[in-house]
C-alpha cells in the first residue's frame, strides 16, 4: 500500500468517478483503475460499489477513506514540520544544557 494508493482512493471517493479523479490527479483512467484494483486485491475487499452512475464507497470504503484521510493529513503535517525545523536556524544550545538531565539547570540552595 502506497500514499499514491491512499490519494488515489480518497479523489475517487470525493469525485465519484474514475474519469474525474483521473482528471484531477494527472493520469489517465486505466492505471488508476488498475491502481484502484491492486489495493482492493491487497486488503481482500471491495471498496467502492460500481454502478452506472458513478462510485460509491462501500462500508468498507468509507471506514479505508476516513484514515487515508487521517494518514494523508499526518504526512502532510510531518512534511510541513521538517521544513519549518529546516528553516528555523541551527538550534539554540542552551536549550541541549537544559534537556542534559539536571532539570531547569537552577542550582538548589
Amino acid at each position: 500500500m502506497s500514499l499514491d494508493q491512499l490519494q488515489a482512493v480518497v479523489t475517487i471517493a470525493e469525485e465519484g468517478t474514475i474519469v474525474r479523479a483521473a482528471r484531477l490527479l494527472h493520469i489517465s483512467q486505466p492505471p488508476l483503475t488498475r491502481k484502484l484494483r491492486a489495493l482492493e486485491d491487497e486488503l481482500g475487499v471491495e471498496l467502492f460499489d460500481r454502478g452506472a452512475r458513478g462510485m460509491r464507497p462501500t462500508l468498507a470504503g468509507q471506514a479505508f477513506v476516513a484514515s487515508a484521510r487521517g494518514i494523508l493529513a499526518a504526512v502532510d503535517e510531518a512534511a510541513a514540520t521538517v521544513r519549518a525545523a529546516a528553516t528555523s536556524g541551527p538550534p539554540d544550545p542552551r536549550a541541549r544544557r537544559l534537556e542534559g538531565g539536571r532539570g531547569s539547570g537552577r542550582s538548589r540552595a
